[in-house]
């Protein structure tokens, strides 16, 4: 039998390299900027057209996830090409209905094929988030982790996984009705960056910092707080970078402290914000993000 198959929501923003490297398909979300063409990320519109078109224009753009038909083709084509075991991870369920319609197409593709085994899992993340999850999906199967035993460690894993990260702005925040309009002139006048945490599947606000090169220290230091905090070990954990569309240079001087604090150099490549998260963050996110190695108890 053929090792098991690996898919994701295209949430997870492994770059086309990283995909074809650790064999992994793709179902990419849907965005429109007129509510009536759908495109499909990357495939369809590219994300230095996104991103021009996000901060250029002044109609807020909306995401859509894949649909049930998308998830049916691609786990009739897996089956198609061998596999009888699939592992599919999406991007939270309190952030998009991505895992609903995966558990939906998992019904109809059962049906015909009985004895197929699709298991669809909630990553509880986004962007790197969910990026750095499928990673450790890979990882397992490349050590030689049965399907079942991949599954089980990464329901329990994800629980670990954390995104830090700075916003230049709460404007793209505003618009999608995450944060009120006023708190967003506000930060603005003021010159202030906004700094969140997205871990147990949940946006949670974590302060803020005025001009950009304190908050690039205050990523760092958020992610220091929290190893000393809950008293844990870097090395039982994989780190990577998630940077936006314009925010490369921040990029390398966050990861570039990242690498002193843990004491090691960064093995796995940064992840570019795309659509999905990028609708809400604006083009210029700097962030961490980390979870338990598949092997560390």
């Amino acid at each position: 039998m053929k090792p098991f198959c690996i898919i994701s929501d295209s949430s997870c923003d492994l770059s086309d390299g990283q995909l074809e490297e650790l064999d992994i398909r793709v179902i990419p979300f849907y965005v429109s900027f007129d509510q009536k063409i759908y495109r499909r990320e990357k495939k369809e519109l590219s994300l230095e057209v996104f991103y021009r078109q996000l901060t250029s224009e002044k109609i807020f753009p909306k995401s859509s996830m894949p649909s049930i038909g998308d998830y049916c083709d691609a786990f009739q084509a897996a089956i198609a090409d061998g596999f009888r075991e699939i592992c599919c991870l999406t991007i939270t369920r309190k952030f998009s209905g991505s895992f609903n319609a995966a558990m939906d197409a998992r019904e109809i593709i059962l049906e015909d094929y009985p004895d197929a085994d699709i298991r669809v899992i909630d990553t509880w993340q986004a962007t790197g988030g969910q990026g750095i999850t499928v990673i450790e999906a890979c990882r397992m199967r490349e050590a030689g982790y049965s399907f079942a035993d991949t599954v089980r460690r990464l329901e329990e894993i994800r629980e670990t996984s954390r995104i830090m990260f700075a916003v230049g702005t709460l404007e793209y925040l505003s618009r999608g009705g995450r944060v009120g309009k006023a708190a967003a002139v506000g930060a603005n006048l003021l010159n202030l960056n906004p700094l969140l945490e997205l871990y147990d599947a949940e946006l949670q606000a974590y302060g803020t910092a005025r001009g950009r090169k304190k908050a690039m220290k205050k990523v760092l230091d958020m992610v220091s707080d929290y190893f000393k905090k809950n008293k844990l070990s870097y090395d039982d954990y994989d780190f990577g970078i998630c940077k936006g569309y314009t925010s490369a240079a921040d990029a390398e001087t966050v990861k570039a402290g990242l690498e002193k604090l843990i004491g090691r150099s960064l093995t796995i490549p940064e992840f570019q914000v795309g659509v999905t998260i990028g609708t809400y963050t604006g083009p210029d996110p700097v962030g961490i993000t980390f979870i338990r190695k598949y092997n560390r108890p």
